[in-house]
């Protein structure tokens, strides 16, 4: 590619974000590469329509950019300096706003989604990782029993299972104060290996359902690693982009499935980078069309990921910005 073709690809891009229009050979020159004439433009952009950066509504129209052409843009902006213009205010809304990291993290998303008109996600890694503050083992009724799980924070999980055979209520009393004398004050991953024997001795007459409690337990704590938190799904409606059912649906599907979410949080925080994924990147079905940037923060010393999802003509400068910012002031908040 060259550097004209690639000032090009900038320029259809960032016109095609500001106005939602194709761009013509005439507005790029008239607007953004000035000094080459119309004809010479026209000739770049159908070079760079067989190269698979544009594409043509219509015959007389002018071009519009493919996923292709918005990587090269989102790689562009990455690379060079960024304003937070939105600092100030960010900071403001976000230092000392908040008391438990749930109702932070809600206004957090509540704050992105405004911001940018984007679907906002929050994702904290749960259980495996974080501090046991108490767990509630609670009769339900048979052998069905409720479990609340309070973590470092304040944030608060259940899972309801069955047990092989009924267990009585003192022996479920006994069993989960013993599990808090073991877990309360460590991640379950610290305590796991010690729970079976410390817990289960003594139990012996109701060890069968007592190791069915503890394995349910540990089957929920590190099978779901993450609390999300979501914002600006229905103001996405007013978007232009989301008035076809089929765009809409694959970003709902994705907040309320979670697992495909989880994956794509989970390598984020794993490389512990700035990750942006744009259309067919984008590893769940439907989300050709659409973009979702994460970025890794850490609230209150937990470590967390935030993210925005929204249309491939996001106004990716101002969105990194924001997230940027709001993960910076969550490192500073306290």
């Amino acid at each position: 590619m060259t550097e004209r073709q690639l000032s090009i690809i900038l320029a259809v891009v960032y016109e095609y974000i500001k106005t939602g229009e194709p761009a013509g050979s005439r507005t790029i020159v008239k607007k953004y590469i000035k000094g080459l004439s119309p004809a010479t433009i026209r000739n770049e952009m159908a070079d760079l329509e067989e190269m698979g950066y544009f594409y043509q509504p219509h015959s007389s129209s002018g071009r519009l950019p493919t996923a292709r052409a918005y990587r090269v843009y989102v790689d562009s902006v990455t690379a060079r300096a960024r304003t937070h213009a939105h600092e100030p205010d960010i900071r403001r809304e976000i230092l000392g706003s908040r008391s438990g990291i749930e109702d932070l993290l809600n206004h957090v998303t509540h704050l992105m989604a405004r911001l940018t008109n984007c679907v906002a996600v929050a994702a904290v890694p749960t259980l495996d990782y974080v501090e046991i503050q108490h767990i509630d083992l609670m009769l339900m009724g048979g052998n069905n029993v409720l479990a609340l799980i309070v973590l470092k924070g304040g944030l608060v999980h259940h899972s309801q299972f069955n047990l092989p055979y009924n267990i009585d209520a003192f022996t479920l009393e006994e069993l989960t104060r013993r599990l808090n004398t073991v877990a309360s004050g460590h991640s379950w991953a610290e305590v796991r290996e010690a729970l079976y024997n410390y817990v289960l001795d003594g139990l012996e007459e109701a060890e069968t359902s007592c190791r069915a409690a503890i394995k349910e337990l540990d089957n929920f704590l590190t099978t779901r690693n993450y609390k999300f938190f979501s914002s600006g799904a229905r103001q996405i409606l007013d978007l232009p982009h989301f008035q076809g059912i089929s765009r809409l649906q694959a970003v709902l599907n994705l907040l309320e499935q979670e697992k495909p979410l989880a994956h794509m949080i989970e390598k984020c925080r794993q490389s512990s980078a700035l990750k942006i994924s744009l259309g067919e990147e984008n590893e769940t079905e439907g989300m050709e069309d659409n973009a979702m940037i994460l970025i890794p923060a850490r609230p209150r010393q937990q470590k967390a990921v935030l993210g925005l999802i929204g249309p491939l003509r996001m106004d990716y400068e101002k969105s990194i910005s924001v997230l940027e910012t709001v993960a910076e002031a969550l490192e500073e908040e306290k």
